[in-house]
């Protein structure tokens, strides 16, 4: 994840790592792989399901570092205690909330845009989980079903009932992979998409799926190696986005609206639509254009559904055969001005593929109105525009404008062409290496400490970070996060305390921390000493155990290490905190 430095200031880009892990074991998600046990404080199938994994358990942490003995970590001081919020919280999400959309206009989707609460009305207390509570099943198994207390809610159930998104059996809620444009399962409506798209030698890694539901088909994508970011908007389809974090699919809340989606240009591989709903082909194009720009050069763009296919499907859709061929025909007039080009049309499924570069585009009529951004990758707050976002320069006509495409694993450990071009300001390649190696050591120490680690690397690189075939989004941690309460299970942070002082409230951002991390989760800080101490001193009242160790270099380094372990706590319970 790439942070930004302030809400205030929006252009700020920061020296700092943030990697929010997502998922259950042997799940992939931004630059780690985190094993999750799955156990916790849950019903008997839970329990019944840890019993067949091997995933090592968060909350028996075992520090095996030397050298901590020594440290004054404040935890004599006197501790504030953060109290629980009320109940109705639960599912609270502050830059989101529902009562507060209802105040924006309805226009252009902005009422379901981000809309942070001002300081007067932030929460300062603990966001409960419900009574009940589980951890989530271990992947695979939390694929397929999520312990009902943890989203309670069954509307989807009867809605979606036809098209298999979930169903209801007793103490869970199972999800069949089905879909509203694959009813019958994600596999074979991912396999047709595979005969066009390169998923089977690994060329295509990282895909966006808007509108995405219950995130079937990013969560079967995995079968293919393939990693989706998903998202869609809190929105009358009750708690989607949950379930689909629930299951340990990478998601957030968002929507197309009118600001530039929170991601770096030329990042995905393939983007996709299914019956998403988004006008495509409304506002001059512009939700194209923005694809586009998140689009790698070659990268393809999957619509399926109205109105593909209009011609056989305008009854069922209850739609005029008018107005769906207008809408299929400003799609296929803002693809030809794009300069994509059409791989594929059967039933009701369509798949572009964006060009590699710019030179078989110069003979377009009329040429596109160009965006004239000098800096493709400054979005956080910036008006989407209905202009094409340039390609780089290339020099013959077989060139990839970026950098060629290569199979994941070789992908993820060359040199990103971002570093190499020397695209970023202040990192050379050099630079890059030696960062790569001294994160290497440093996962090596968490991993003697506890075995739950596999991968890390740090900057304001969130375009190198897709570059390797990773995902993670821009966010600013003076504000909330675009996602539901319990989203991860481990949280780390590398500096980020230091950048954010003086900028915003270090409590706001614990209890921000807090809200987004399970039950029995765990956070990694790695920061100086005097600002550890600090942080170890407010999180001691936030029913988090702590333990402070030195870096792996021994104690006479300033940096520290404060690792943590929320406990399990539950609404109506008002255990006593603690801190070790």
């Amino acid at each position: 994840m790439a942070t930004k430095g302030n809400s205030g200031d929006h252009k700020t880009r920061s020296s700092v790592s943030i990697f929010i892990i997502v998922g259950l074991c042997c799940f992939f998600y931004l630059l780690g792989a985190w094993q999750r046990s799955g156990f916790g404080k849950g019903d008997s199938i839970a329990m019944e399901i840890t019993k067949q994994t091997h995933c090592s358990i968060l909350n028996n942490l075992n520090y095996q570092t030397s050298g901590d003995a020594g440290i004054d970590d404040g935890s004599r001081d006197e501790v504030k205690e953060i109290k629980p919020c009320d109940n109705k919280y639960i599912d609270f999400t502050p830059c989101q909330d529902q009562m507060r959309a209802m105040t924006f206009p309805r226009d252009n989707m902005i009422y379901r845009e981000r809309h942070c609460p001002p300081e007067k009305e932030k929460l300062h207390c603990l966001i409960p989980a419900p009574k009940g509570y589980a951890n989530p099943f271990p992947w695979p198994k939390s694929r397929d079903y999520v312990p009902y207390a943890n989203a309670p809610y069954k509307s989807l159930t009867v809605e979606k009932a036809v098209q298999n998104w979930i169903q209801y059996e007793g103490n869970v809620f199972r999800f069949p992979g089905g879909g509203t444009q694959f009813p019958h399962g994600a596999d074979a409506y991912i396999s047709q998409l595979a005969s066009v798209i390169p998923m089977d030698n690994g060329l295509v890694r990282t895909a966006l799926d808007t509108g995405c539901g219950v995130a079937s088909w990013g969560a079967y994508l995995f079968k293919k190696n393939v990693i989706a970011m998903s998202f869609a908007p809190r929105d009358s389809h009750e708690a989607q986005v949950q379930f689909a974090l629930e299951r340990g699919v990478p998601a957030v809340i968002g929507v197309l609206g009118t600001i530039k989606l929170p991601y770096p240009s030329r990042a995905f591989d393939m983007a996709h639509c299914s019956r998403c709903l988004i006008p495509w082909g409304s506002n001059d194009g512009m939700y194209m254009t923005e694809v586009d720009r998140v689009l790698r050069p070659g990268g393809y763009w999957v619509l399926s559904g109205p109105p593909i296919s209009w011609r056989n499907n305008y009854q069922a859709w209850q739609r005029t055969e008018e107005e769906l061929e207008e809408e299929q025909k400003n799609i296929e007039e803002v693809a030809k001005l794009l300069c994509w080009e059409k791989k594929h049309e059967i039933g009701e499924i369509a798949i572009w593929q964006k060009r590699i570069n710019y030179d078989s585009c110069r003979e377009l009529d009329p040429q596109p109105t160009m965006c004239q951004s000098t800096n493709t990758d400054d979005v956080w707050y910036k008006k989407m525009e209905a202009c094409v976002t340039p390609y780089l320069e290339t020099h013959g006509p077989n060139e990839v404008a970026g950098a060629p495409w290569q199979p994941f694993q070789e992908r993820l450990n060359a040199v990103p062409f971002r570093i190499s071009s020397g695209s970023i300001p202040g990192v050379s390649v050099e630079a890059y290496l030696e960062d790569t190696r001294l994160w290497k050591k440093h996962v090596n120490a968490y991993k003697r400490i506890n075995k739950i680690l596999d991968s890390g690397a740090e900057k304001d690189t969130l375009g190198v970070i897709y570059e390797r075939g990773l995902i993670g989004i821009y966010h600013d941690w003076c504000e909330a996060f675009s996602t539901y309460p319990r989203t991860y299970d481990l949280i780390h942070a590398n500096g980020l305390f230091s950048l954010y002082k003086d900028k915003c409230n270090m409590e706001d951002i614990l209890i921000e921390m807090d809200r987004i991390l399970r039950p029995e989760g765990a956070v990694i800080l790695r920061d100086q000493m005097e600002v550890l101490i600090k942080v170890k001193r407010i999180v001691g009242g936030m029913r988090w155990n702590t333990k402070m160790v030195d870096h792996e270099d021994g104690p006479l380094v300033s940096e520290k290490v404060l690792f943590a372990v929320k406990q399990y706590w539950v609404a109506g319970e008002y255990n006593n905190t603690s801190s070790q």
